[in-house]
């Protein structure tokens, strides 16, 4: 059985395991903060930290600041959409008081994590990680060092805490498997230190872009969760269709408007094959109404929530200074486990 049919048979077991006795588990989870949130990002993974959050789950949120920098030449930006995030984490049900939010940069213990894991893993299974060969496909550059440890510092950022739950889509599920080989390396070689990570595989597919593709603020096919009302009205109007009066979900065949139609169901709890029923043959034009008017009362309370924030950022502020200081604590705490597991401790 590969890793992944056996992590989707665990799932059943692992989510009763978790509602059970939610205390024992430590979540992390995160992304690198390259642009705005978007509705993907909402659907795909922050409703389900909140959910875990909520029953209980000790969580972690990284925002990888220093990930940043793995396939671009610039940092520009990074410090206004790590707090552009923070108000939609927030804006969305995330509770400071409950989950630690934190930055890769302002956490150095974290990072020295790195050293020792580094000699747990072989080039060839760093170069044999999706994330690696996608990105190295998709960039003219050639393969920097950084790049090519990705997956180290993702295990550095689950182990930092002895995290032993990751929330994951199926396309990610390779990166706790190397995080599990590395605790088990360091364990069988130094002593017991770290757990295992389980993988958690999300409950909601990925929600397509306007176009059909990926959702993605680089295609420039996105619902940024800061966008007004107005804004969001003004992107799906823009959304590329096609002529054909009678709205039917069809993927791969009419992408625009089967993007379209996934959208409104999610937002409304709907099948897309019923929104499509619902539009008939009143067009595009009534299916970009009808996809506005569901973002739109979907996204009110986010909204609202976030414009609170908007108006007092000293609250940003404080939600990230007291987050990377009890991510400090810990982070201290396991880098002084492991320098003495190596006996490095002086």
């Amino acid at each position: 059985m590969d890793s992944y049919a056996a992590t989707l048979a665990r799932m059943s077991t692992l989510r009763g395991e978790v509602e059970t006795h939610p205390e024992t588990y430590r979540m992390l989870t995160g992304e690198r903060p390259t642009g705005p949130l978007h509705l993907g990002h909402l659907f795909g993974s922050i409703l389900e930290r909140v959910n875990l959050q909520n029953l209980g789950v000790e969580t972690f949120v990284v925002l990888a600041d220093y990930q940043v920098i793995t396939d671009r030449d610039t940092s520009a930006n990074v410090k206004s959409n790590v707090r552009e995030a923070i108000m939609d984490y927030v804006a969305a049900g995330i509770d400071p008081e409950r989950t630690t939010i934190f930055t890769h940069s302002a956490v150095p213990a974290l990072n020295q994590l790195l050293l020792p894991f580094l000699s747990l893993a072989s080039d060839s299974e760093l170069r044999r990680n999706p994330t690696v060969k996608a990105e190295l496909a998709a960039s003219e550059r050639p393969l920097s060092g950084l790049l090519l440890t990705y997956p180290v510092h993702q295990a550095a950022d689950i182990l930092f805490c002895k995290g032993n739950l990751v929330p994951v889509g199926k396309d990610n599920l390779p990166h706790v498997e190397i995080t599990r080989t590395i605790a088990r390396r360091f364990n069988e070689r130094y002593g017991e230190v770290f757990r295992e990570p389980e993988a958690m595989l999300t409950h909601t597919p990925e929600l397509p872009g306007l176009d059909g593709r990926k959702m993605s603020k680089s295609y420039g096919n996105a619902i940024s969760l800061g966008m007004s009302a107005d804004e969001t009205a003004a992107v799906i109007r823009k959304a590329q269709t096609d002529s054909q009066r009678q709205i039917t979900y069809e993927p791969v065949s009419r992408p625009g408007v089967s993007a379209l139609l996934a959208t409104t169901a999610v937002c409304t709890g709907a099948q897309p094959e019923d929104v499509a029923s619902q539009v008939g043959d009143s067009g595009a034009g009534a299916l970009k109404a009808l996809a506005t008017e569901a973002v739109t009362e979907f996204l009110s309370d986010h909204r609202e929530r976030r414009r609170e924030l908007e108006a007092d950022p000293t609250v940003i502020d404080r939600i990230l200074a007291e987050g990377n200081e009890r991510a400090n604590v810990i982070a201290e705490e396991t880098l002084a486990d492991v320098r003495s597991a190596m006996g490095m401790a002086y």
